[in-house]
């Protein structure tokens, strides 16, 4: 197992009733369409995956394995970053409720420092758009980091050193630089040490998203799958501080597919507000990349919009991509750890994803 690999992976990252999936011809075009991305992870060296997507009025999730039984809507991945999307539902469910503001700043309590450059201070806006200039990680997690599992070790009073040695590389709400270290601490400003309660109580269980958590109750540990590195069985990880990040964040495909239908409806949502705000631009980064509260909005082919996040821990892989236009919304979970390809610059779950979503998008 490669501590490099574990390591570059912790820098990383880090109530809509889902359709009946009865068998429709509809069903059987999604079928046909998503069990070559399925064939073509598992070539890719997924020990196991799991692809669920929703077109108009159906959705359809169905598995695929190297050996044993193929994981199904129910089985438990981690579900890494893709957690910051929850996070920023839950700012923006304060920022609707007219608990906080975007321009709020961030506040953290006295003995954690708050890092600055030039005159502005950092806004939970900056945070949830990736904004603030803070490193992608505190300085201080990786030295005594067990390879295996990096967060687990990291407690609040290591918090409050790391703050103290951080700088930021730019001032707050100029640039783009992804930091699973801002929305760690976004997830803090909202609910100091009760982060994982508050995601509950504000995202997933109005969503009815009862399989998405930081804990895992015992139905679900016999629903998991095994985490992989190269091949090789690795633990899950466990972060106490900065889960907020979706680090240690547990869900299925058939919470995504409930997850991705609030996105596309939201106006059949109980989140409807939060979910719309999230989803809205709040920083343009190029022609190609604007950035919501956590989603990210890549322009295609004829200026089509794609939303977008993807997530990963040390032995899991994930991506998911909506488009509210054409009510089309594709997630994929492997249960291995991936690295970007040197010619397309994505991870192989990105690249699938995002080539059915696209298929799907267009057809």
């Amino acid at each position: 197992m490669n501590r490099r690999k574990f390591l570059g992976a912790a820098a990383a990252g880090a109530g809509v009733a889902l359709l009946p999936l009865d068998a429709t011809a509809a069903e059987g075009d999604l079928a046909a369409r998503v069990r070559p991305y399925l064939d073509r992870a598992l070539a890719a060296g997924s020990p196991s995956v799991v692809c669920g997507v929703i077109r108009g009025a159906h959705a359809y999730a169905v598995g695929a394995s190297q050996d044993g039984p193929a994981p199904d809507g129910r089985t438990v991945f981690q579900l890494g970053s893709i957690g910051k999307t929850l996070t920023a539902t839950a700012l923006a469910r304060a920022v609707c409720a007219g608990t906080t503001r975007l321009d709020a700043p961030l506040v953290l309590p006295p003995r954690f420092r708050i890092p600055s450059k030039g005159s502005r201070r950092i806004t939970l806006v900056d945070l949830a758009t990736h904004t603030s200039g803070l490193p992608s990680l505190p300085p201080n997690l990786l030295a005594e980091a067990d390879p295996y599992d990096p967060y687990a070790h990291y407690t609040l009073d290591d918090l409050a050193v790391g703050l103290a040695e951080t700088t930021l590389s730019t001032e707050p709400g100029s640039a783009y630089q992804y930091a699973n270290l801002g929305f760690g601490l976004l997830a803090q400003a909202l609910a100091f040490d009760d982060v994982d309660e508050m995601l509950r109580r504000r995202v997933t269980a109005p969503l009815r998203l009862t399989d998405t958590t930081t804990t895992l109750r015992p139905d679900m540990a016999s629903r998991k799958a095994v985490g992989h590195l190269a091949g090789d069985p690795v633990p899950d990880w466990h972060d106490h501080v900065l889960s907020g990040a979706g680090s240690s964040l547990y869900s299925t495909a058939d919470d995504m597919l409930r997850y991705l239908r609030a996105q596309l409806r939201p106006e059949r949502s109980p989140l409807r507000d939060a979910i719309e705000l999230a989803q809205r631009p709040h920083f343009t980064v190029d022609q190609d990349l604007r950035v919501g509260l956590g989603w990210h909005l890549s322009t295609l082919s004829g200026g089509r919009t794609m939303t977008w996040h993807n997530g990963g821990t040390g032995g899991f892989s994930t991506c998911a991509a909506f488009s509210r236009r054409s009510t089309t919304a594709v997630v994929m979970m492997v249960n291995t750890f991936s690295e970007e390809q040197p010619d397309t610059h994505l991870r192989p779950v990105d690249a699938l994803t995002f080539a059915l979503f696209e298929e799907l998008d267009g057809a």
